[in-house]
């Protein structure tokens, strides 16, 4: 055997690509094998990279990493997130700026969110941070230019929170942790408060009689036992957080929790040691099991108002079938790739389909049970479901980019705005804990010189009992509750304002074609008024219309001929196309566009002319939705006026009108026209639009509330409040009906959080109020706003 066979080569480090140094042993186990490590650095982050579970960073990355260097702990933990190709599979591009959905732990109520918003945002490079209390996750938007992901998350951490990007099935994995170490805490503090109590009742009752002193001393030494691990662990995580308040100088609410319980304990210590004074440590005990008690329960509720949205990623499969059988991840997958969808699978990306015709479930995005045929260049989406027969798919969009993705994102987003009310809530709960402080302490002055011996105890009920909890949860609560309600009815939600809106329109404006009616719209018949065949003028129809996307364009597709091209088409929006065939000016549209202001004699028909000379005549059908009319005549019940604005004919629009019921109609309306007119009405009326086409886009931007059908233009979706992902108009009466229930919810919560602590608290200053009466009031209260909040998830 040759020599140099024999020959080892000097080891390159598996993370940097550098050469590994002799005598050195740094090895991290990466895809199942001990991986060579060129220094400490680079070890560090490969363990921390593995240890957040980003191990696809070393499947799928293109070229070695940049060499480590030692840095700091806390930024060893976050540095990775800078990777790009770590984070292509969190962070989107978005108007030249870099977003990223985080989850956050450890944010227990709205001072929570103000401070991490506060802090952050005063970072340089930062455009905007919204945290949601409700579901612990945030949406930062930041310049990449300016400021490193990990500079921002390492703000985070330093205020006591810890921030990572969201992953539905990570965050799956942290929610069962908290739970497990809140069910520990929990059982230790029900635990010690058993036992406590029993000694109470020896002590306070006097249950024996003639206690002798010596054993009295020894209960409250055995409650000082009990007690003591409660205080340094069950109530563990009212004290961080109410150092983290401190630190950044404001108040939560966890700030007279955790004075409460400090004082009460050090105060009983003191008694214990001194064999003098009152002990507290069965309020001690009690307040931190209810307490935890009400925070556990919070959290499942949290989780089962929030895990609507993020359990739709799951529906996503891990893995995709390329055309040759070849199983690839999918969060490989690229916008062009070919794959096979089997039966019974969920579609794995958005795509169209290439090959095949199929019944697919999109009862996930849509809340329709019945299946929908689909058919070549049809569109699918990730996480619906195939039936029995199996398909070829093109992919069109990236797993982040995919419907699902944008719902939930879009969901957050919308949470994340939030109405006046939570706005002033929010206020009004900060504010109210630095009232309440001041009130406690001028309690215990007054006591303390009128009756000293029972001073420190009334200013601990007042502290417990006032604790804003319920107040801080009572709008989130509803808001998160709510959105996700409305998610199951099929409609996405994009602004946060629409539940407030909603309850206040009292004037609707609606699109006609695709909006009353269904929008599948087909050619009833083509006459000619040239030399030029039936065929042929249906051919240069259907190469105009090819690039315009309304339901009459969608109606010449079958028309189509390769040989028939049609070039430097412009598309007049609210009128029709113009273009070069063979050079010569071809139009299509409106009788007022294609034929210089003749008005049109019939229904239903558009016109093509070349050169200006009238070649054809289209007719068309468009059925009307069988629940329009249904659906016109509940918002007028309602007391709502209703106004048909359309681009389409007068004779048009009104043979709709008359149909349905609406009396009032404004038609050949151009997309400022129906603007102008939506603006004059915005003046005296709240408005909701609802529309579909690119000519609606300016309209529904400028109405008080917009919704965009789910068929429609991607224009009308992305200037509407609502998208209505089904198509089916009665979702809106749904929509109405559970914002005003929202509306009484949140209602419901506010007057019950404020009203409870109205009445407790001059009770509690008066003396009337034990700390144990203190501690129950409190957690009741909390899961009362929390239990009324989750009657809006009813039926889902």
């Amino acid at each position: 055997m040759n020599s140099q066979n024999n020959q080892i080569l000097p080891k390159a480090c598996y993370h940097c690509g550098e050469k590994v140094p002799e005598f050195t042993n740094f090895n991290v186990e990466i895809l199942g094998e001990q991986r060579a490590m060129c220094c400490p650095g680079c070890q560090s982050v490969a363990q921390t990279i593995i240890g957040s579970g980003l191990v696809s960073y070393y499947q799928y990355r293109t070229a070695p990493a940049q060499k480590a260097d030692l840095v700091p702990e806390q930024l060893q933990t976050l540095i990775h997130y800078d990777n790009k190709d770590v984070q292509s599979e969190f962070v989107r591009c978005k108007d030249n700026l870099f977003e990223v959905t985080l989850s956050l732990d450890g944010v227990s109520c709205a001072a929570c969110a103000w401070l991490i918003e506060k802090q952050v945002s005063m970072q340089k490079g930062v455009v905007s941070i919204r945290v949601n209390t409700t579901t612990h996750r945030a949406i930062l938007t930041w310049d990449k230019t300016q400021v490193k992901l990990s500079t921002l998350l390492s703000v985070i951490h330093k205020l006591g929170y810890t921030a990572a990007p969201f992953e539905a099935d990570k965050q799956e994995a942290i929610y069962h942790q908290q739970m497990k170490q809140y069910l520990y805490r929990l059982g230790i503090a029900g635990l010690a408060t058993m036992q406590v109590m029993m000694l109470a009742v020896a002590l306070y009752l006097e249950v024996f009689g003639d206690l002798e002193p010596e054993f009295k001393s020894y209960f409250r030494w055995v409650s000082l036992i009990f007690a003591t691990p409660v205080m340094l662990y069950s109530a563990l995580p009212f004290y961080l957080n109410a150092w983290r308040s401190i630190q950044s100088k404001t108040l939560g609410m966890d700030v007279p929790v955790s004075l409460a319980m400090i004082f009460a304990y050090i105060s009983s210590l003191i008694a214990t040691v001194t064999e003098t004074g009152e002990v507290f440590f069965e309020s001690i005990s009690m307040f931190a099991f209810f307490l935890l008690l009400g925070r556990f329960l919070e959290m499942r509720a949290r989780r089962k108002a929030a895990a609507a949205s993020g359990n739709l990623l799951k529906l996503i499969p891990a893995m995709a079938t390329l055309l040759d059988g070849k199983q690839v991840p999918v969060k490989t997958l690229e916008v062009g790739d070919k794959i096979r969808v089997l039966p019974g699978e969920h579609i794995p990306s958005d795509g169209t389909i290439i090959c095949g015709r199929v019944h697919i479930d999109e009862s996930m995005l849509t809340g329709e049970s019945v299946p929908v045929v689909k058919g070549i260049n049809d569109h699918v989406y990730a996480g619906t479901l195939n039936g029995d027969e199996s398909f070829e798919l093109n992919v069109t969009s990236t797993k982040t980019d995919s419907m699902i993705s944008s719902i939930i994102r879009l969901q957050d987003e919308a949470q994340l705005s939030k109405p006046r009310i939570a706005q002033l809530a929010d206020v009004v709960a900060r504010y109210f804990v630095a009232t309440i402080l001041f009130i406690a302490g001028c309690t215990w002055v007054y006591w303390h010189q009128v009756q000293p011996e029972d001073a420190f105890w009334i200013m601990l009920s007042v502290l417990v009992a006032t604790c804003p909890c319920a107040l801080s949860l009572a709008t989130p609560t509803a808001l998160t509750c709510a959105t996700s309600k409305l998610g199951h009815l099929g409609i996405l939600l994009r602004k946060g304002h629409v539940f407030e809106t909603l309850c206040k329109v009292d004037h609707l404006v609606v699109d006609k074609t695709g909006t009353l009616t269904h929008g599948n719209i087909i050619i009833s018949h083509i006459h000619t008024l040239s030399d030029l065949s039936k065929t042929q003028v249906a051919a240069i129809a259907s190469s105009l219309e090819s690039h315009a996307n309304h339901p009459i364009a969608r109606a010449f597709d079958t028309y189509q001929d390769p040989n028939v091209q049609v070039s430097d088409v412009e598309n007049i929006i609210g009128a029709g196309l113009i273009g070069k065939y063979q050079g010569k000016c071809v139009k299509i549209g409106s009788a007022s566009f294609v034929l210089n202001a003749v008005q049109a004699t019939q229904a239903n028909q558009v016109y093509l002319s070349i050169e200006d000379k009238h070649v054809a005549t289209f007719s068309f059908q468009d059925p009307i939705r069988a629940e329009s009319k249904a659906f016109i005549e509940r918002f007028k019940q309602a007391g709502i006026s209703v106004t048909l604005l359309t681009g389409d004919s007068d004779l048009n629009a009104k043979l709709v009108a008359n149909e349905i019921g609406i009396e009032n109609v404004v038609a050949q309306a151009k997309p400022e026209d129906k603007l102008n007119y939506l603006n004059r009405l915005n003046q005296s009326k709240i408005t909701m639009m609802i529309g579909d086409g690119i000519n609606d886009a300016p309209t529904l931007a400028g109405a008080h509330l917009s919704v965009a059908m789910g068929g429609g233009t991607d224009a009308a979706k992305a200037s509407a409040d609502m998208v209505l992902l089904g198509d089916k108009l009665d979702r809106i009466l749904a929509a109405r009906e559970l914002a005003i229930h929202t509306r009484s919810i949140i209602r419901q919560n506010l007057a019950w959080s404020l009203g409870y602590n109205a009445l407790i608290l001059p009770l509690a200053v008066a003396g009337f109020v034990a700390p144990y009466f203190a501690v129950v009031g409190m957690s009741a209260s909390s899961i009362i706003v929390v239990s009324n909040s989750l009657r809006l998830l009813k039926g889902q």
